[in-house]
This record gives C-alpha cells, structure tokens and sequence, in this order.
C-alpha cells in the first residue's frame, strides 16, 4: 500500500517474482476511506495471483508508515484513517513528547500514535476499539483479525522494539487499555483468507495472511540485504540510510533510530541532502550530459553540505543547519560534481555515525532511488564510503512483502 496506488508482486522460494500488478489511487491520492484501499488491494492482488496461475501460500502487507485509524474489534472503521503526511495537531504531538522517551519512535507530527490521538478527540472513539496501522487493518479485512499488528509499524504507536512490549508510559495518554493490538515478529501467521477475500483477490482459502511491516522495510528486503553489515541508501530526494545490525541504535541527538527485523535491527536515519538538490540547478539533459564529463577518481575540494533548505535530521539533528554550496565554480560539471561529492559525504558520516553507536562496520552498500542510476555518482560514493556500492537490481516494496510472507526473518 504506497503513496500513490497499491502495488502486488508473486514471488516463488528463490525470490523471483512471477507476476506484478500496480492499480493507482482514484484522484491520484491515497484515500482516507479504508474500504476505498480495500477494494484496490483486493483488485491488485487479483491481478496478480491470476498471472502466475501457482497456489499462493502466504501474503504480507506493507503499508505507508504512521497512517492510522479507529476500528471496532470486528474492522469496522470508527474514522476516517489520518494518512501518513496528515500531521497531527500540536497539542498531541506534546502530549506525546511528555511522556515518551526521548529514543522513542513516536515523537513528532508524524507520530502514529499522536495521529491517533488526534483522530480520537476529533471523532469522539469511545467503547472498545483498536488503533489500527493501514497494514493491519488491510491484513485484518483479509483474514478477519483486527487484533494483530507487527513491529515494525507498531513503532510510530509507541512500541518499544528493544523490549518488545507495549511501554508503562503509554497508560499516562488517553488510550484504553486494550485498544493497541499486540505486535508480533513481521512475518508471523495470523490467520488465513477469509472466503469472502479468497472470492474477490484469487487466493486461496488455505492462504496463510502474515505480519507485515511499513513500506520502507519492505524496500529495503526487496534489495536482498539481511546480513549484519549490509546497508540500503536510498538516493532519492532526500537521503536514507539503513543497516543491518546485531544491536539497537538509538540516539535521538543525532536522528538514528532503529526498527527490529526478526532477531536483528535496521539502523538509520534520514538526511534532508539528496539528489533533490540537483535538480535545482540542472535538468535530466544537463544532468545525463555532465555526468560524461566528471572526474569521479578525484575530489574537487568543494566541501558542500547541500541541503536544499535551512535545518537537518541525520547526521547532525539540527533545525539551524545552514546549506554549505558556496563557492560555486564557473564549470558545470565541477558545480555537479561537487554536490554529488557533498552528499557523498554526509552519507559516509551517516554510516560512521551509526558504526559510532554501535553498529557494525559497513560489508557493502546497495542503492535504491533515481540516484542509484549514475554510474559516477556510485564511484564517488563507494570512494567516499570504502566499500563497494551497487544499484539494486530490485527494489519494488511490494516485492519485499511478498518476500517476507515467505521468509520471515525470524523472532
């Protein structure tokens, strides 16, 4: 369940994908009416399990991060769901911030939690109830169970991954105690298709419907990465950085933080530099042109730090950083150069920052984003990192779900 449709993928043991079929939003927004996903998540997975005409064992839903909403114990939504770029109103996210950790993944406007809390107030939830994840309610409307969440979107809610277990402080908000479901390991068995889902998608009866996890991870587990060391930067508009670790890596300070995966971490944090700032300053044309023209062997010597915009998250969590693009030099392609060096350069920070707090030392790099398609870019990253840098040869969220209802990482 994306940002702009519901995407589904087959894929068979090895990890092959057999099929795939993507159906966008109506209006070209994902909708607040659950049934609206419902019924596109439905026709997705339809179409897809229809192409590869093989039984289908399992399915896992990744859904978009922090969107929420109110149902009754059997799904029937109670609101409309707040979406995950729908900040809730200040007056929760403090609420929040007085009583959650500091390390705790449910700070800030895109809290699912503060979003819940916002949407609770607004619509009057009252009676027994759940705070549901898009991903759990789309996995409850296919098996029946609106009882189960999994970790990884359980975070934004106030679930302390180290823990593992729904905090004490939790009790000082305005939340029932039995309305958050309990979280299990992504990819745990959670029931099977329901009939009515069976008839409308194309599974099944027999289909196991597992835990999921938020839309991120399933990127990052469609890259094939899992071993302690391997990492995923995503070079889109902005940059993101996840790795591999044994241990938990929490340092709000420095905007890392980490989602548990199975019995090990995903540590990371995301930077405000990325390849958004190129297109300030250069079209695709100018950018495919100027690329033949760098000199990815040696450094310039700019020393950027291209931020589009005052303020940074990661490496340095400070609202006050001020964009570093000066001087800029007559040459375009010193110009381009240069800021592919200095996002280079926070992204290897980004890695010793991690590695700082506990996290082990880079293996390999795999890179997804419009980013991960320049040849050069890679060679000045992987010059700047010490180790090798690849594109991903998948990438697609969809595709990692469909992995992790066959493969769960493990408890």
């Amino acid at each position: 369940m994306g940002t702009s449709g519901c995407k589904a993928a087959v894929v068979d043991p090895q990890g092959t994908v057999l099929a795939r079929s993507r159906i966008a939003w109506p209006g070209g927004r994902m909708p607040a009416e659950p049934e609206a996903w419902s019924a596109v998540a439905e026709a997705a997975l339809a179409a897809a399990v229809s192409r590869t005409r093989r039984r289908v064992g399992a399915v896992a839903v990744d859904g978009t991060s922090g969107t929420v909403l109110w149902a009754a114990p059997d799904g029937t939504p109670l609101t409309p769901a707040m979406r995950y770029d729908e900040p809730a109103a200040e007056a929760w996210v403090a609420a929040v911030a007085e009583h959650a950790p500091a390390a705790s993944g449910a700070h800030g406007a895109g809290s699912g939690l503060a979003r819940g809390l916002h949407l609770a107030a607004r619509y009057g939830v009252r009676g027994p109830c759940r705070l549901l994840s898009q991903a759990d309610w789309i996995a409850g409307h296919l098996c029946g169970r609106f009882d189960l969440t999994d970790e990884n979107n359980a975070l934004k809610l106030g679930y302390d991954a180290v823990e593992r277990r729904w905090p004490a402080w939790l009790q000082a908000l305005p939340l029932s105690a039995d309305c958050l479901p309990s979280a299990l390991a992504p990819g745990t068995t959670m029931g099977t298709v329901r009939a009515e889902a069976a008839r409308a998608t194309s599974l099944g009866a027999d289909c196991r419907v597992v835990t999921g996890t938020t839309d991120a991870i399933a990127g990052f587990l469609a890259t094939g990465a899992g071993e302690d060391g391997d990492a995923v930067t995503s070079l889109g508009t902005t940059l993101a950085l996840k790795q591999v670790a044994a241990q938990p890596v929490f340092s709000p300070g420095h905007g890392a933080y980490s989602h548990r995966l199975g019995a090990h971490f995903l540590a990371g944090g995301a930077s405000n530099c990325g390849a958004g700032i190129l297109a300030r300053y250069f079209t695709d044309e100018q950018l495919e042109a100027l690329t033949a023209q760098l000199d990815p062997g040696h450094d310039t010597g700019l020393d950027y730090y291209p931020l589009p915009a005052p303020g940074e998250r990661f490496p340095h969590a400070d609202p006050g950083l001020q964009p570093r693009l000066e001087p800029r030099p007559a040459d375009p392609a010193r110009f381009l150069q240069g800021l592919m060096e200095g996002i280079a350069a926070v992204e290897a920070e980004g890695y010793r920052r991690l590695q700082a707090l506990g996290a082990p030392p880079l293996r390999h790099v795999t890179t997804v984003g419009g980013g991960a398609a320049n040849p050069a870019w890679s060679r000045i990253r992987s010059r700047y990192l010490g180790v090798p840098v690849a594109a991903a040869e998948e990438a697609e969220a969809a595709v990692g779900a469909a992995w992790l209802a066959g493969h769960p990482p493990g408890a």
